[in-house]
């Protein structure tokens, strides 16, 4: 089957197999335009404190060549989503166990092959998936950092996105292009900004407001909610070299504070939608 089959195959599904998973399954890509700015910590901080509310949590590490979720958590996966790729598992074979019952579900490291998925791997992904939505009310997309085919594609297949930014200049203008690239060849118009390693709210509203303003400026025609703040604290590089979560070690800090108030927002305005997988083709010649 080539790929113009596929894609023709996946756009004409019926609406009871190629439409969206479940709706009480809200799916969240949570993406920076810039590496390094703690977006995989604060992903498994967040789905840590979702599930002490209760709900059972999915994160996908959707870095496909260069996951690194396991080592954060001190986990050595026997396999990965490439091997659920290549049909040898099933997705819900390989899923490993992290803090407090989280499931997770590992890339693959170092491995260039699956930098830029297939449509047949876009397809495969999507069938797994929809096999295990029933055991999940999130699933969290740890998506690598900048604007590749992948990350686009699992930003607007979700329907909610999550931009990690830091008060650094290059973090700012790499979210800021991210997001124009989502909206001008994605259709994409809806944002949740956290900014990462500030020194108080106060600096973050700074960071938040400068990102609208540009976004304005620039006729964009998006919307960007401010999600919320993680200060600069110690306890977070502790945390990392123990390969623990610093809100699991350090309840009481203030960064540990920060992701509480965070999830609290996130569970009222966010991921109200599930996953259209249909909308992975915004933008996609086929």
């Amino acid at each position: 089957m080539d790929q113009a089959e596929t894609l023709r195959k996946m756009r004409s599904g019926s609406s009871a197999d190629a439409g969206t998973l479940k709706q009480h399954v809200k799916g969240i890509a949570v993406a920076s335009g810039k590496g390094g700015v703690g977006k995989t910590n604060i992903v498994a901080n967040m789905a840590l404190e979702l599930s002490r509310k209760g709900h059972r949590v999915l994160i996908f590490d959707a870095d496909m060549g260069l996951g690194n979720i396991h080592i954060l958590l001190g986990i050595a996966p026997r396999f990965n989503v490439a091997h659920v790729l290549t049909g040898v598992k099933k997705l819900k074979e390989i899923l490993i166990d992290g803090p407090n019952g989280i499931k997770i579900l590992p890339a693959s490291t170092g491995n260039k092959k699956y930098s830029e998925l297939t449509a047949e791997e876009k397809l495969v992904l999507k069938s797994e998936l929809e096999v295990v939505q029933d055991d999940f009310d999130y699933i969290l997309f740890d998506i690598g950092a900048g604007i590749s085919a992948n990350v686009m594609f699992f930003c607007s297949a979700a329907q909610d996105i999550i931009v990690i930014a830091s008060p650094e200049p290059t973090s700012f203008s790499d979210a800021y292009a991210m997001m124009k690239v989502l909206s001008r060849d994605y259709k994409v118009k809806s944002f949740h900004l956290i900014v990462n390693s500030c020194r108080d709210r106060q600096e973050a509203t700074h960071i938040y407001k400068r990102l609208v303003m540009v976004s304005d400026k620039f006729s964009l025609g998006i919307r960007i909610d401010f999600l919320g703040h993680i200060v600069m604290d110690a306890c977070v590089s502790q945390a990392v070299r123990k390969q623990r979560l610093f809100t699991d070690l350090f309840p009481g800090a203030e960064a540990s504070k920060n992701i509480v108030g965070i999830v609290d927002t996130l569970v009222k305005t966010v991921g109200t939608g599930g996953v259209e997988w249909d909308n992975i083709f915004r933008g996609e010649n086929a």
